[in-house]
């Protein structure tokens, strides 16, 4: 599928085939054949069964396509075409012809030294003021590659650039996984391309959950321990709470426990989506403190939340009602325990982004965590999915 034949254009196709040269071979052709003319930009996902060969599929792929603009990984599902391949072969390609864009694309890595540690691999061109207009997309080995310190990063010196992506899923031990940039296959680090001009690219990250209960101050806390929330026992709040919950509610925390952090407290009233959400790991009623997947401190506004389907389902198809501006194409990076795992029927989240704006051409995996904006600033996430729509223009649009 295609978008309208403009000097902006944007293609994607996959394909189930279990040998590597047969696969490329087919999304290649079934791309190429939507594009009018030479892309510059691409990226590919595909599956375990292609990672022995991702040294040659690089150089097979950028050969085909006439561009190293090339930047891929391996997931342990593919997104492509409106489909969600979950745990078997595929391979997924999406190109686009980004006229007027700046793209430069970076391999980079983390360097440690002592206690002291910088990222390296950055494009030599960059400036040192990015524009508002630009969009960092970044695909990382989750062994080797500290994202949340380059959010941080982000977030201190680059402030308002988003950054999405995800981290590659096929395999379960360090240096099992494949990261591509041109016509090169690694095994750690980053591909990573920061994009300005020429082309927006709007963020949407579903989070999948909803609030339950009112917010809190935390009044005490320790690293990622809470221990009060409002001058009481973090537990404490926690078993009044539950006595209040339908039964429905009940069930699901007991399933599975989230807080959500407000991510802007200059705001007088918080609703789903004002949240930064982080797994409950730890309960202790003796020392009445729950433990969570971040840090906290005292002063920040929380509150509990559960997710389901129903609630997943619900977020993510309000939010893409949201997009003002028409969609040409997508990226998606959603959570390995999303898909079948969490919804009745498969296809979810691809289906839901072909439904809320539109047949776009879609790639993306099933990530070992997503990357994306929650207000103004980056994050690292878990059960999410992160979103890259690139928007149409006006003769797009028609």
């Amino acid at each position: 599928m295609n978008s309208a034949r403009t000097d902006t254009q944007f293609a994607s196709a996959v394909s189930t085939q279990p040998v590597t040269a047969d696969a490329a071979a087919e999304v290649c052709q079934q791309a190429l054949a939507a594009l009018d003319g030479t892309p510059n930009l691409a990226f590919l996902f595909f599956s375990s069964h292609h990672v022995e060969a991702a040294d040659a599929l690089a150089k097979r792929v950028c050969d085909a396509i006439g561009s190293d603009n090339l930047l891929g990984c391996s997931g342990e599902s593919i997104v492509g075409a409106g489909q969600e391949i979950e745990m078997e072969p595929a391979m997924s390609l999406w190109l686009a012809r980004l006229p007027a864009t700046t793209i430069q694309p970076m391999q980079l890595e983390y360097q440690r030294s002592g206690n002291e540690g910088a990222f390296t691999g950055w494009h030599p061109d960059l400036p040192d003021q990015w524009s508002d207009h630009s969009t960092l997309i970044v695909l990382g080995d989750p062994f080797s590659f500290p994202a949340d310190l380059l959010l941080e990063l982000m977030n201190n010196e680059h402030s308002g650039v988003p950054v999405i992506g995800g981290m590659a899923s096929a395999g379960q031990t360090p240096g099992s996984n494949r990261l591509l940039l041109g016509p090169q296959a690694f095994s750690a680090g980053a591909a990573a391309v920061l994009l300005d001009g020429g082309v927006k690219v709007t963020p949407v990250v579903s989070q999948g959950c909803r609030p339950i209960g009112q917010h809190f101050v935390i009044t005490k806390a320790e690293r990622n321990v809470i221990q009060e929330l409002g001058g009481v026992s973090a537990y404490r709040r926690l078993e009044e709470l539950f006595q209040t919950l339908p039964t429905r509610d009940q069930e699901l925390v007991q399933r599975g426990l989230h807080v959500g952090r407000v991510v802007s407290e200059y705001q007088d009233h918080f609703e789903q989506g004002d949240f930064l959400i982080r797994n409950v790991v730890g309960v202790d009623p003796e020392e009445g403190v729950i433990a969570i997947g971040d840090y906290v401190r005292p002063g920040q506004t929380v509150q509990f939340h559960v997710r389901d389907a129903e609630t997943a389902d619900g977020e993510l198809r309000q939010l893409l009602s949201q997009v003002k501006q028409p969609s040409a194409a997508g990226l998606l990076f959603t959570c390995n325990g999303r898909g079948t795992r969490l919804f009745a029927e498969p296809h979810h989240d691809a289906l839901a982004i072909q439904q809320g704006v539109g047949n776009i051409p879609l790639a993306g995996l099933f990530a070992a965590g997503e990357l994306g904006p929650v207000g103004d600033k980056n994050f690292m996430h878990g059960f999410t999915a992160s979103i890259a729509l690139f928007e149409a223009t006006a003769a797009d649009a028609e």
